[in-house]
């Protein structure tokens, strides 16, 4: 027995060895997707201090340098906010006092530094806060990707270049709600946050009708005697701020200014001022406090805490009367929250409020007067909607973890069989969300905008180009623009008809098209949508590799500029005009490239003869206007067509052939005389 015992014992050991090194093996494989996100979040942590540190004195840290002096912070005499820059409460303001004598320059450089901390912790909170239980994927993701989203939004961004605190409240209740232990810890902390942000207040009417009713009690009374004391230490300045400006009211800047975000902001440039609307405020804002705070205590009995925190914060940052940009961190939070039964829409809402909270306002809607109000109020719209009306799913909801799956059609394989298929290009048979695809469809045309104008030239290098095309299209006999220029700038019928069509069809045909394709073909969609996105891209690669002066922008040529009018040829700017695009984004035409997109959509999906024929028109008529109103060179369009049948050939290579194998469930999703193929 003993020779067996001492021969089962090797092979325990091997065993034993071999699930050591198998343990050893898979923490080495984890250990490189564990690191990627937390150095991305270290990449923009040190990115935010470098942007911060590189800006010059006296546009860095403004709000801290305009109360932190020579003498220390708080210099000012008389009361804090006479000079109404100091925007906190008299309790904040003393708590500022004990950093009186400290030089501003290594107060600064500390106050940033502070600041990426403070973010820090606080990603490391909300990863902690997410409501259990929750895959291994989300547990290492969580942390590194909080602090990421955080790292990139906009308050922290301005509360950085500002050198304002506005984190140091939502910290507060975070750790409060989900890092302490006992109420009454719990209660000093949120009472404090109160203490220098008073509509955090409405976390102690949470915290009462969720059962913590000893927390919501010390985090009134903390509340309380915070700003007693600084009243007792600071009177005036109590006086100024509770009396004179109405709990901060009017501090900071005008209150109808856009960095106002919050109702009372709102109503000021919407038009009503003075009592009425005084009255509307305060009707408004208790409808927004009570339904916010009764759809949070819902939530938070659900046991989704976060997302009852998240909603609170929304109500409180719409309340009050004053919110500058570096206090909208509540509505970043808001993510956490499901909303949709769909598997597909799912990404709606998060990919929303990550929008909203991480782009500036002018990329989120186009520049026109009607959606102004939407466009400069997008973030206090946000935190209302979470607030008041976003439906998020209970965790009761049969929809929560297990959302209706999308239907994929089977893709047919291409004949290149190493190259992989990437399965977020698969094209699913529902139709996927009308808000995202519109969020996706204008940001990307807006950060196509911005590449487009930055990608600039100087003049010389572009005039090189255009005189490179101009000859070798001499060489191959195609040098028709001048010709065409100057015979239709003689017909007037036909220099406004191609004006007109040059300025007017280059986004209308497109969008509709791909309008029509949501709402009919949604399969279709997908493939188009995602060919043109990869034509486009490759387009801003060759603004970027070849800058291109175009005809009209061309001495000594004779070219006449039918659109724009006369050029200036002596200002290297040519007046206003390089302030609408980059002028020397001319190869390859997307103009011309977009309408080829549109002729091969319709000639491949229309049921009809006669529209596939109207389908071709549309890039000859703009192939016509781009060269006789003597915006693009010929090669320009040779260009264009390159790169749509690059993104064309990509899509087939990434996703597989557009025709796909007939699903029993497609016809859900097929309506009127549009068929799949």
């Amino acid at each position: 027995m003993a020779n067996a015992e001492h021969g089962e014992r090797p092979a325990e050991v091997f065993g034993e060895v071999t699930t050591a090194h198998a343990h050893i093996g898979a923490q080495a494989r984890l250990g490189a997707p564990r690191l990627a996100p937390w150095l991305v979040a270290a990449v923009l942590a040190v990115r935010q201090m470098a942007v911060v540190l590189s800006t010059a004195r006296g546009e860095r840290r403004t709000d801290l340098e305009t109360w932190a002096g020579p003498d220390g912070v708080l210099y000012v005499k008389g009361s804090l906010h006479d000079s109404t820059q100091f925007t906190g409460t008299p309790f904040g303001g003393l708590v500022l006092k004990p950093l009186a004598g400290a030089a501003e320059q290594a107060l600064g450089r500390g106050w940033t530094f502070g600041t990426l901390l403070l973010v820090v912790a606080l990603g490391l909170v909300v990863a902690r806060a997410l409501p259990q239980p929750v895959d291994r994927r989300t547990s290492l993701l969580a942390a590194p990707v909080a602090i990421s989203l955080l790292m990139l939004s906009l308050p922290v961004r301005n509360a950085l270049h500002l050198g304002q605190a506005g984190i140091i409240p939502v910290l507060l209740v975070l750790v409060a709600c989900f890092a302490v232990r006992g109420e009454r810890v719990s209660g000093l902390l949120i009472g404090v946050a109160a203490a220098l942000q008073p509509t955090v207040l409405l976390f102690a009417a949470l915290l009462w009708f969720t059962g913590r009713r000893r927390a919501a009690l010390t985090s009134g009374a903390t509340f309380a005697a915070s700003t007693a004391f600084a009243w007792a230490a600071m009177p005036h300045d109590s006086y100024t701020y509770w009396v004179r400006h109405v709990a901060g009211a009017g501090l900071g800047g005008a209150a109808d200014g856009l960095a106002n975000q919050s109702l009372h902001g709102l109503l000021l440039r919407l038009g009503p001022n003075g009592p009425l609307e005084i009255a509307l405020f305060l009707v408004l804002g208790a409808a927004v406090a009570v339904l916010g705070v009764r759809r949070a205590v819902g939530y938070a009995r659900d046991g989704q805490l976060l997302l009852a925190v998240a909603i609170t914060g929304c109500a409180a940052i719409a309340v009050q009367p004053t919110t500058c940009r570096h206090q909208l961190l509540w509505v970043l939070l808001a993510v956490v929250g499901r909303v949709g039964r769909r598997a597909c829409d799912r990404y709606v809402w998060p990919v929303a409020v990550v929008v909203v909270m991480t782009l500036p306002a002018k990329m989120l809607l186009p520049h026109i007067s009607a959606v102004y109000t939407l466009r400069d109020n997008a973030v206090l719209l946000a935190a209302l909607a979470a607030a008041m009306v976003i439906p998020f799913l209970s965790r009761t909801s049969p929809y929560y973890r297990t959302p209706i799956p999308t239907e994929y059609a089977t893709v047919v394989p291409s004949r290149w069989k190493r190259v992989p298929l990437l399965p977020f290009l698969r094209r699913a048979l529902t139709r996927p969300s009308l808000l995202l695809e519109i969020l996706l469809i204008r940001v990307v045309y807006a950060a196509y905008g911005q590449v487009r104008v930055a990608v600039t030239a100087d003049r010389a290098t572009a005039e090189h180009h255009g005189h490179q095309i101009h000859s070798l299209e001499k060489w191959l006999s195609i040098d028709i623009e001048h010709w065409a220029n100057h015979a239709v700038a003689r017909a007037d019928r036909l220099r406004g008809f191609f004006d007109f069509y040059y300025e007017s069809f280059h986004f209308v045909v497109p969008l509709a098209i791909l309008a029509v394709l949501y709402a009919r073909r949604p399969v279709d969609y997908r493939w188009a949508r995602s060919a043109l996105g990869l034509a486009t891209l490759l387009g801003l690669i060759g603004f970027w590799l070849y800058p291109l002066a175009p005809p009209r922008l061309m001495p000594g040529l004779g070219f006449i500029d039918t659109v724009h009018g006369v050029q200036d040829f002596s200002k290297p700017d040519y007046g206003a005009l390089t302030e609408v695009a980059n002028q020397y984004a001319a190869m390859p035409s997307l103009h011309f490239g977009w309408s080829l997109w549109c002729g091969i959509v319709i000639t491949v999906l229309a049921p009809k003869w006669w529209m596939k024929i109207l389908g071709l028109l549309h890039p000859l008529f703009t192939v016509s206007a781009i060269i006789v109103t003597a915006n693009h060179w010929v090669l320009d369009s040779a260009g264009g067509a390159l790169v749509i049948g690059a993104g064309f050939s990509l899509t087939y290579l990434l996703s597989g052939p557009r025709n796909t194998i007939r699903h029993p469930q497609a016809a859900e999703c097929r309506g009127g005389a549009f068929q799949l193929s």
